[in-house]
């Protein structure tokens, strides 16, 4: 009987770090929809303003609802010691596991794949939006500043764009690895500067234990729950036959 409660316990704090990440992803979720121009700063370039204040909102508002539901589900199973409830929060939990795994497999498998869908966003950004839409303008220049890159794939990027016409055909200054403008198309092309999507990859591998253990930490979690779930569901399961 101590056993069963002290699972009961671990069940209940279990959720509630589920609670934690919910509610901080519906007020992520919830700001970017009400004022999505206060938190560009600290979102990914490769989509416009309008896909980053409401696709991303929505999406952060959904995880964080889905999250607090499942919190809800398994608090009260483990509470009221509802085998129907705990079923449910373990297939969730399930469903959400595997569906990580897969998309892993997925990510690590076809990383060209991944490449190809974010270059076919950042590509018509960078022509038609950097140099006109301030907000994208300013997120890229901090983006290749950080990172000494240019463009997407590299100064290609930006050949035939609104800023080149602008420009008289010039390119951003960090496609030069310059402080100040012009950026010729020769110089662009002997100073070969990496694109940002070859920049952010080194990035992720330098950062692949840290990145690795967030990862290893989520699916041991989602493990534990599933196992303690499961636990309480034979062990009322047993006591009620």
């Amino acid at each position: 009987m101590a056993c069963f409660t002290f699972v009961k316990f671990m069940m209940v704090l279990f959720n509630l770090l589920i609670l934690l990440v919910g509610l901080t992803l519906l007020g992520g979720g919830i700001w970017v929809s009400v004022d999505g121009g206060s938190f560009l700063q600290v979102l990914a370039p490769f989509s416009t303003h309008d896909m980053q204040s409401v696709k991303v909102g929505f999406f952060c508002i959904a995880i964080g609802g889905v999250l607090v539901l499942l919190c809800v589900v398994g608090c009260c199973g483990a509470h009221n010691e509802s085998k129907c409830l705990l079923l449910l929060f373990f297939s969730i939990i399930l469903i959400i596991f595997i569906a990580e795994v897969a998309a892993g497999a997925v990510a690590l498998t076809y990383s060209s794949v991944a490449e190809g869908i974010l270059k076919a966003w950042a590509t018509p950004v960078l022509k038609n939006q950097y140099g006109s839409n301030l907000v994208v303008t300013k997120i890229w220049n901090n983006t290749m500043t950080e990172l000494n890159c240019c463009g997407f794939t590299n100064y290609t990027d930006f050949t035939d764009s609104y800023y080149s016409e602008q420009s008289e055909g010039s390119y951003p200054p960090s496609c030069c690895q310059l402080d100040t403008a012009p950026c010729s198309q020769q110089q662009a092309l002997l100073n070969a500067v990496q694109g940002c999507f070859e920049q952010l990859l080194e990035a992720l591998q330098k950062n692949a234990n840290i990145i690795g253990g967030i990862v290893v930490g989520i699916g041991g979690l989602e493990v534990a729950s599933m196992v303690l779930s499961m636990y309480l569901y034979c062990y009322l399961d047993n006591n009620v036959s």
